[in-house]
Parts: C-alpha cells; structure tokens; sequence
C-alpha cells in the first residue's frame, strides 16, 4: 500500500522531505540531559496546568473541525498537511543551549499556520507536544495545555494575523510568511515567560520582575533562531510554491489575488 502511494511524484517529494525530518530529528535529539523550553514535566502547579489545559480546548475542537472539513473537501492536501506536521515536530525539537542552563528551540508553526489556519495549527501542534513528551522527555503532559496554548494557539494566531495583513496590504506572499514564522515564534516565548511568571512571581516586583527575568533569559538565542526560521520557512514555501502549487491553489493560499480565506479557523 506505502509503495503504491509513493508512485506518484508528488508524494515521493514529500516523502523524502518527510525522511529528511526524520534523520535531522534523531540525530538532534539522541538522550541528552538538557531541559528544554518547553515547560517541563511536573515544573507548573496543577492549578496552572488545569487553566491552560482549559484555555487551550477550545481551539482544538475548532482545529479538529477544520481539519475535517479541509480534508473532505480536498483530500489531496493530506500529504501536506503530514509535511506540515513533520516541519514542526522537527522544528521545535532542535534543542539549542541558551543561558542559565536552559535552552531555546524554534517553533516550526509558520507554515502550517499559512497553509491550514491558526486552529488547524493548533491540532498539529498538540500532535506534536503529545510526541515530543512521550518520545523526546522534551516538555511533559501534566504541562500539555500550557505548551500547547503558547506554541500552538498563540504563536499561530500572530503568524495569521500578520500573514493576513501582509495579504491585505498585498505585498509578497514571502514577506507574509516570514513575518509570520518569526513573530509567530516570538510571541511563543513571551507567552511562555508569562506562564512561567504567573506561576512563579518574584518576591519583589511580582509578576513584572518575574516576566522581565524569564523574557531576559531566552531574548538572547530566541531573536536570531526566530530570524532564521523565518528564512527557513520561506524556503520551504517556495518549494511549495514551484512543486505542489494546485493544492496551494485547491487551500487558496495562491489565488490571482494573493489572498487566503477569512476566520480565525482558517477554513
């Protein structure tokens, strides 16, 4: 049956992307002590790790509707909603050193967010942690619903909002993408900095000092991996651009007028 889906020349591109992703995957992430950003296992009290879980539900059964309805409608975009996936999972599990003993990583939530909406993304990116925990020891699941609201609900909701108002403003599709990946990945952290600073405000300067330290901490490798994944996830659109550009076309990413649908679900 696999054999016979990759006959195709299409699917074979993406397959190969998708072994790509894989090899990059373990060899940058054999076991390894470091604490990652994601927030770690057992790291939240409880009544946090209730609240985002909480925050987050709603988006995902929004996502889960929007997956459903893309994939009815056009069920030639599986593969690229795989590749999406992949992308991010890859992405986002590219542990890189920062201070303080802890480490920064991007998001991958870019291209995803471009392709399929912000709370399609958000399914991905549940997906992804789900994996990422059981698998990497990278984030936890008593800390799911708050990785998940930073990375995969804030983060694809700016990517969306400045794609779409580079759309809007009809400049290059490339400059919406990017604009996306790197804010998107921005703001992940700054919500991860609040979570953390909510959760643990300073003896003095509660909240403020606490968010200002945790934003501190990571400003340092985040601003240039942000930067970069942007130009990464530009590269990647182009391929898709060039390669795939009737399900680019079928998911009106690519229209005469450079324009994408509205809603916040992306469909």
């Amino acid at each position: 049956m696999m054999l016979r889906v990759f006959k195709d020349a299409n699917n074979r591109k993406y397959f190969k992307v998708l072994m790509l992703f894989s090899i990059f995957t373990v060899f940058f992430n054999y076991p390894n002590d470091a604490y990652a950003m994601h927030i770690m296992e057992g790291f939240l009290p409880i009544k946090w790790c209730i609240f985002w879980g909480v925050m987050t539900l709603p988006f995902l059964i929004i996502g889960m509707r929007s997956i459903g309805n893309t994939v009815k409608k056009h069920p030639e975009t599986k593969m690229l909603l795989g590749l999406a996936g992949a992308f991010t999972f890859v992405l986002s599990a590219l542990k890189m050193p920062s201070v303080t003993g802890s480490c920064s990583h991007p998001t991958g939530v870019g291209l995803g967010t471009v392709l399929f909406g912000p709370t399609a993304m958000s399914v991905l990116g549940f997906i992804v942690l789900i994996f990422q925990a059981l698998l990497l020891a990278h984030g936890g699941l008593t800390t799911l619903g708050a990785n998940t609201f930073s990375m995969a609900v804030v983060g694809p909701l700016v990517a969306w909002g400045l794609y779409r108002l580079c759309v809007k403003l009809k400049t290059p599709l490339r400059v919406g993408v990017f604009l996306g990946a790197v804010f998107g990945d921005l703001f992940t952290y700054v919500t991860t900095a609040a979570q953390l600073a909510l959760a643990f405000p300073a003896q003095i300067g509660g909240f403020a000092a606490s968010f200002e330290k945790f934003l501190g901490i990571f400003a340092v490798t985040q601003i240039p991996l942000a930067i970069s994944e942007g130009l990464l996830t530009v590269v990647v659109f182009n391929l898709l651009t060039a390669h795939n550009k009737k399900e680019l076309e079928d998911l009106t990413v690519l229209t005469a007028g450079n324009s994408a649908l509205e809603g916040v679900d992306g469909r």
